[in-house]
């Protein structure tokens, strides 16, 4: 069965109009460093990804940032990290943040979040991989993504046998327990990404 090491933080590169969110991604990433189980995230300074990791750090965890070349003066490369993967695109970093994780988090973000999101929420419905995917649904921020998942269940765009398997957190306590006791249902072979996928990334 597998264990929970690493867990890669998907969330926005600002800080939202809720203070709730920076409070959130704080909040986890102490709880992230006090668990021991390292962050793999976006590599930026800057807002709920730069909470997230400096909470990280601040309590005496472990910090993996990925980020493209690209974005390193856009998103200030946050450079007290214990390891910094500089990147040639988004492709390759995504396929990175997959590798070195077991189990995928979505704090609020914008476009960009709900992007990586819907991926890996893709690949596990495809069957090509089966590790954890939860959404921190702080303060309701991920409602209408659930409300247009019910929609599509509905209209039988996501039919029976192609589930979506998404948890769900409202509270950042909920975070950890639930990914771990997720964990701990997926054998190791499963949690690799299908290698014809890998290549083309």
């Amino acid at each position: 069965m597998s264990t929970l090491k690493t867990v890669c933080v998907y969330c926005g590169s600002g800080p939202g109009t809720n203070p709730l969110f920076i409070e959130a991604a704080k909040a986890f990433g102490k709880a992230l460093a006090e668990n021991g189980v390292r962050l793999v995230y976006g590599g930026g300074a800057v807002g709920l990804m730069g909470a997230v990791a400096d909470a990280v750090l601040d309590h005496g965890g472990l910090v993996t940032g990925i980020i493209p070349d690209f974005l390193r003066k856009r998103e200030h490369a946050l450079s007290r990290v214990q390891e910094m993967i500089v990147t040639p695109d988004m492709h390759e970093r995504k396929r990175l943040m997959f590798e070195r994780s077991d189990a995928f988090v979505a704090l609020p973000g914008g476009v960009g979040t709900l992007e990586e999101l819907v991926e890996q929420l893709t690949w596990k419905q495809l069957g090509r991989h089966a590790k954890p995917v939860l959404l921190a649904n702080i303060d309701n921020f991920w409602e209408p993504l659930f409300s247009l998942l019910s929609h599509m269940r509905q209209t039988e765009f996501i039919r029976p046998g192609f589930t979506v398997d998404i948890l769900k957190a409202d509270r950042v306590e909920e975070i950890l327990p639930k990914l771990k006791a997720a964990a701990a249902q997926v054998a190791e072979r499963e949690k690799a990404l299908a290698p014809e996928v890998a290549h083309k990334l």
